[in-house]
């Protein structure tokens, strides 16, 4: 669906924006600083909602790794992630997870899952 059809307001419209048209995983600040160059009055307050609000109607995805800030990410569907351990470039892996993978780990964890995604850390091209 398109971005107009949505029929968000215009704050929420921008924020949007920068994210599906970022090929980055940015952060609060990051979306923050690039919708102000759209939308000049707009407020970190309005930017940390929108993206609370686009998060919960299922429009954008939150990549939250321990303490390090949230990074909001385009794509919704199941996918994984590689992270640069020195400089925190964050992208994106398609890998197929191998059937049972949840169950086992949710049994080893007694944890009941909700979603299962694999993260490698390394080095990225650049870094190493």
């Amino acid at each position: 669906m398109n971005i107009e059809e949505l029929g968000l307001t215009k704050q929420r419209t921008v924020v949007l924006t920068v994210i599906r048209d970022s090929k980055e995983h940015l952060t609060a600040n990051e979306v923050f600083e690039r919708s102000k160059q759209m939308l000049p009055k707009i407020s970190f307050a309005t930017v940390y909602n929108s993206l609370r609000f686009l998060k919960e109607e299922g429009h954008i995805a939150e990549v939250s790794f321990g303490n390090a800030a949230s990074r909001f990410d385009r794509m919704t569907e199941r996918h994984d992630h590689a992270i640069c351990t020195l400089c925190g470039k964050l992208v994106d892996l398609h890998l197929d997870i191998p059937e049972g993978m949840a169950k086992r780990a949710a049994a080893l964890s007694k944890f009941r899952p909700e979603s299962l995604e694999i993260t490698l850390r390394g080095l990225c091209p650049e870094c190493k």
